[in-house]
């Protein structure tokens, strides 16, 4: 595996795990299986790490909630939490922890969420055939908390939130 690639999910892992302030740039060179100067070539700082490791989470998930539908939009989230687990937001939890101070996490934690914010409408659109606003930020709210309620709930906040989206589009549709 090329140097770059097997630190970045290194670092993905652990930031996940751990946060990104409690990784250390030590604990990453043991995980990546790299020495310190290897890690700084290919990393630069640890800023500039997560600010990669968000920006491919980003892609991934992007990928992932490629959905025609609300009802869809949670199945994809039911699986996101089955695969990659259940620990809340990464970029809403990176930027929590560094108070949005650190211009590399802040900007990817913008970039992700106006990316999402915007594919939700589409998906909104595309189940309605119209625009519906109202209806895209009560499915931002219902999406977001359950994956953070997903931590403590498991997969019920997710099938929870799904049903709760699914009264509110048909309502939308009347």
């Amino acid at each position: 595996m090329e140097s770059a690639p097997k630190l970045n999910a290194a670092a993905e892992r652990l930031f996940d795990r751990h946060g990104y302030m409690a990784t250390g740039m030590d604990r990453l060179t043991e995980a990546a299986g790299m020495s310190s100067r290897t890690l700084y070539k290919h990393a630069g700082s640890k800023a500039q790490l997560m600010g990669r490791v968000l920006a491919e989470r980003d892609r991934r998930f992007m990928v992932r909630i490629d959905v025609d539908s609300v009802d869809a939009l949670f199945a994809a989230l039911e699986d996101w939490v089955r695969i990659e687990g259940a620990r809340g937001c990464l970029f809403l939890r990176s930027h929590a922890e560094t108070g949005g101070a650190i211009p590399e996490i802040a900007e990817a934690v913008a970039a992700h969420k106006a990316a999402f914010r915007q594919r939700v409408g589409g998906i909104v659109a595309k189940d309605l055939g119209r625009d519906d606003m109202a209806l895209t930020e009560q499915v931002l709210v219902l999406f977001e908390g359950a994956t953070h309620a997903a931590v403590y709930r498991g997969d019920e906040a997710v099938s929870a939130a799904r049903a709760a989206a699914a009264i509110l589009v048909e309502r939308a549709r009347t």
